[in-house]
């Protein structure tokens, strides 16, 4: 029982500092955030709320300047401060910010924000154990070995749940009659907007997919759905 108590205590800190990084992002969020009023994105999430049967779709406007868009762990969805003055400037359409929003959707959907507290916590325990066994074989390099490893184990998963959310994304657009190809489109100018395109740096060492190989995937899904059409 003894040489199992480190890998406990390990899952029992990432589910602690888990749930603390939850409670902190929530009181963030609360604080540095208010619903967002803009009649023309109502409009779009308005047509995706009746694709999904639901009354509306609330997105509130996180007072950031980062581009970004997010699925807090309560099943909000978020859109930057920084992101919605892109679009203010027309640098984004309102069809492809829709396609943000769409994505954050997807994330809330499948389950990933609640199941990244799994993820986690198992993760961390990977780390001690490997970081035990390696820490033995090659003193000095077995931690980092161990949080290399789990560092590309983390980075496949989160890309995993991207492509996911960007097919449930794909597929709501084009239930609510906005389609993909603003979608595509944002993907094609979405390292120019952030600013960080991961140029240069391994796939499998990024979290998200590389926006060519995100469109690819949503065009195999358009053929696929093609395919599958009755056909008259």
């Amino acid at each position: 029982m003894l040489k199992f108590t480190p890998l406990i205590l390990a899952i029992l800190y990432a589910l602690a500092m888990y749930q603390f990084s939850s409670w902190r992002t929530r009181r963030e969020l609360d604080e540095k955030s208010t619903e967002l009023a803009d009649a023309t994105l109502k409009s779009l999430t308005d047509r995706m709320a009746t694709a999904l049967g639901v009354e509306r779709i609330r997105v509130n406007l996180y007072e950031v300047d980062v581009v970004n868009g997010l699925a807090a762990p309560d099943g909000r969805i978020f859109l930057t401060r920084g992101f919605y003055e892109k679009y203010r400037r027309g640098e984004v359409t309102a069809e492809e910010l829709s396609s943000v929003i769409a994505h954050e959707l997807g994330h809330v959907a499948l389950g990933h924000t609640r199941r990244r507290m799994i993820d986690f916590s198992g993760q961390n325990a990977i780390r001690v154990a490997l970081a035990s066994v390696l820490g033995r074989i090659l003193p000095g390099l077995g931690v980092w070995i161990a949080n290399m490893l789990t560092t590309l184990l983390a980075a496949r998963l989160s890309r995993q749940d991207e492509y996911e959310a960007d097919a449930y994304a794909s597929a709501l657009l084009v239930k609510s009659g906005i389609g993909t190809a603003p979608q595509k489109a944002l993907f094609s100018k979405l390292e120019g907007l952030t600013g960080m395109g991961g140029r240069g740096m391994p796939v499998w060492l990024m979290s998200h997919p590389k926006s060519e190989e995100r469109i690819a995937a949503i065009e195999a899904l358009e053929a696929r759905w093609s395919r599958e059409l009755p056909r008259d």
